[in-house]
């Protein structure tokens, strides 16, 4: 059979050739892609350092915009150019703004930590009262980004949601125990560490399922499921795996769970619903204070406890966090490519990403709040930072083009039909 270059870089079989239209073949070539524009108008070509890759005549691919009201990856000429779409919304500065701001924030990370343990003084003022409005912030600006019809898009993908609900609930909390005995944990850190397994999954792995070529809808229904179901499973799964090591009162670790996310998260959910015009004005911001918010809740822990990190204690814990979030990546991948589940590459990546990223700032909340000291919450905040560093970096490396499957069997040619995976 004949071949040709794909756009793809790679080889793939030639495609019967349509005299009708000279666009169809190119819908052939990507048979995960929705929403492809069939405008054949020129455009000009999208700079490929601004994207994750482009097509001539189509423009961006992968442009996470919200069509509707669900938050999806868009497939257009003018996805995101600031022209009129095809959907009648006009692209501004504004979204671009809000991206710029949030793709900064594992650097804000990183450098909150390298901060708090360098010059305490710069985040030890910030005392656990601050804690739950910090929190609350961040998961207001999770609330805001949500609407009714997003819940209603969860119901018509069952399977992807479930299997990564399973992995986040069910196969990380065991991980996250077997991590903690095997490294021999000691108990300063134990009861912190394993309640950082059982949180909910954190919002930057929104981020972190766009820059891989995820898929960025289920990535956000996921999060916000397990946000809000953390308020009845997180007391739950604390009690079971830690209550015979510290009393955990699992009713109020409900009632603070649900003061500082159900209740941000509902707010926000009402304003997109019902005032739009009010969140069209705080939606610029937001991403600014999610990240203010994010670093009081990373800071202060590390800034406080900063003598027990630097202790040969405290180093041997960034070793259990290290190799749990490597392994909560992996279990996430592959656990969604067993055969009786089969899900593609897209929704593999971003199940990858949520089962090993959760949200370690409400785990931190939640040791200073019931687990009597406050060295429970370094777990929380060094795994922050790990965090960003391990899940970033492997959506890097998806988002390059990379493949699990090249570092397994480098011999393997690359093909139109797992050009993306």
């Amino acid at each position: 059979m004949a071949t040709l270059a794909c756009f793809c870089g790679a080889t793939c079989p030639s495609l019967p050739s349509s005299s009708s239209s000279s666009v169809q073949p190119r819908i052939r070539l990507l048979p995960r892609l929705r929403h492809v524009s069939l405008r054949t108008a020129s455009r000009g070509r999208v700079s490929a350092s601004s994207t994750p890759f482009s097509i001539p005549g189509f423009g961006k691919i992968g442009w996470h915009r919200r069509e509707g009201n669900a938050s999806i990856l868009s497939f257009g000429a003018t996805a995101g150019t600031g022209e009129e779409r095809s959907d009648g919304a006009t692209g501004g500065n504004g979204g671009d703004v809000s991206e710029k701001i949030s793709a900064m924030l594992p650097l804000v990370v990183v450098a909150t930590g390298v901060a708090a343990l360098s010059y305490p003084a710069t985040f030890s003022w910030v005392s656990k009262e601050y804690y739950a409005p910090a929190l609350g912030g961040i998961m207001l600006s999770i609330g805001i980004k949500l609407s009714i019809d997003d819940f209603a898009l969860a119901f018509q993908r069952p399977v992807p949601l479930s299997v990564g609900y399973i992995a986040q609930y069910a196969l990380k909390p065991l991980l996250g125990l077997l991590i903690a005995k095997a490294f021999r944990m000691p108990s300063t850190f134990y009861a912190g560490f394993i309640l950082t397994c059982c949180v909910a999954g954190a919002q930057l792995s929104s981020y972190a399922s766009y820059l891989s070529k995820g898929d960025v809808a289920l990535s956000i229904l996921l999060t916000s499921s397990s946000t809000i179901s953390s308020v009845v499973v997180t007391p739950l799964l604390t009690g079971l795996l830690i209550g015979s090591v510290v009393p955990v009162d699992g009713v109020a670790m409900s009632k603070s769970i649900l003061q500082v996310v159900l209740l941000p998260v509902a707010l926000g959910l009402l304003l997109n619903t019902y005032a739009k015009a009010v969140v069209n004005i705080i939606q610029p911001i937001m991403p600014f204070v999610a990240m203010i918010c994010t670093a009081l809740c990373i800071g202060s822990p590390l800034a406080i406890n900063r003598s027990k990190i630097l202790s040969s204690q405290g180093f041997h814990l960034l070793f259990p966090i290290l190799t749990f979030h490597l392994v909560a990546f992996t279990i996430g991948y592959w656990f969604s490519k067993l055969p009786f589940w089969r899900q593609d590459e897209p929704v593999s990546r971003t199940i990858s990403l949520c089962t090993g990223m959760q949200s370690s700032t409400l785990a931190g909340l939640l040791a200073t709040q019931f687990l009597g000291s406050s060295s429970q919450a370094v777990p929380a905040a060094c795994s922050v930072v790990i965090m960003a560093i391990t899940g970033l970096s492997l959506a890097s490396f998806w988002g390059n083009g990379s493949r699990i499957r090249d570092i397994l069997h480098p011999s393997i040619p690359r093909t139109c039909t797992d050009a993306s995976s």
